[in-house]
């Protein structure tokens, strides 16, 4: 059981899948009621911790009980084809990720469209990935793991969170960045994959460092290398991949709070408003350094030309790799 997670998660939010303030006022704009946030994952993974560090706030802010749902399976697209399938009145959000908005072609039966069913509300930020390995495996260094997949393509095996999933898609761009192959094992979350890897069922992972990060630090698996362009002050010491072998290299996951696209543009704006005050606020600041999280934020508008941008950047190593999870 991933201990170590559940441990910063609560360090980070001591309260359960509801969560419920006091009344403070009545957004004009946000529906009365509970507000469900879909978590399209299991319990534990960024997605999910991310998901009710923004429900604590909207439910203190707004004075009405958000309730965090895990719905896992495809990639994060089951949960996210309920949202954009709900009555469209901003009662449902979405914790959305870059296999919902940017990834979403390697799924050729989805029940819905995801370009044209969910529009983000905001960008929360990105997340640099580590190349995680089990601590049994002979790997010091990611220039010992490259030699020995060269020798032996196909031999190791990497898991992620589902087909599509940031940490999938990040792992195939490193694949086609640096020429070796690697095989994939999808789960349904990355908190069920994590626990595989310190096991020794998979022997590594492309893991956002959200989750990765203290079992890093309390070494229960070893980090070769992040994936983004510069290094993580959550594990400084650890080196990029562009820095080793593929310069410029950049694989970053990222979040959004979305919804589905018939809500109405005013209450869109006032969710779009407050969350961008959520990731302002100083006493957050400690939290999102702690989860790896370089904010974005921004307009609606904004989050809806970076994912049209990051799709077509995504649908590149989609089809490079002929990846079909269908």
């Amino acid at each position: 059981m991933p201990l170590t997670r559940r441990a910063m998660c609560a360090s980070i939010f001591p309260f359960g899948a509801m969560l419920v303030a006091p009344q403070l006022f009545a957004a004009e704009n946000i529906p009365s009621g509970a507000i469900k946030i879909t978590a399209p994952f299991v319990a534990g993974g960024t997605a999910d911790v991310l998901a009710r560090v923004i429900a604590q706030r909207l439910a203190t802010k707004y004075g009405q009980p958000f309730v965090v749902d895990n719905k896992p399976g495809m990639g994060g697209n089951l949960g996210a084809s309920l949202v954009a399938k709900a009555t469209p009145d901003g009662t449902n959000l979405l914790l959305g990720t870059i296999g919902i908005h940017s990834a979403y072609a390697a799924y050729s039966g989805l029940p819905y469209k995801p370009e044209k069913d969910l529009q983000p509300i905001v960008i929360l930020g990105g997340v640099p990935c580590v190349i995680a390995v089990n601590n049994d495996r002979p790997f010091r260094t990611l220039a010992e793991l490259m030699t020995f997949a060269k020798q032996k393509p196909g031999a190791l095996n990497f898991g992620s969170a589902g087909t599509g999933s940031s940490t999938h898609m990040v792992g195939e761009l490193f694949q086609q960045a640096t020429g070796i192959k690697l095989t994939h094992v999808p789960y349904k979350g990355s908190a069920a994959a994590m626990n595989d890897l310190m096991g020794g069922q998979i022997d590594m992972m492309f893991e956002l460092l959200t989750t990765a990060g203290p079992f890093v630090q309390s070494g229960r698996i070893r980090a070769l290398a992040v994936t983004s362009k510069t290094r993580s002050s959550v594990v400084p010491d650890v080196p990029t991949v562009s820095e080793l072998v593929s310069p410029g290299f950049d694989g970053t996951g990222w979040f959004t709070v979305a919804t589905a696209a018939g809500v109405p543009k005013a209450t869109v704006a006032q969710y779009n408003k407050d969350i961008n005050a959520i990731l302002r606020d100083p006493e957050l600041q400690d939290t999102w350094k702690k989860l790896a999280l370089n904010v974005v934020g921004g307009s609606a508008e904004d989050a809806s030309k970076y994912a049209a941008a990051e799709t077509v950047k995504w649908n590149k190593v989609i089809e490079t790799a002929h990846i079909k999870a269908d």
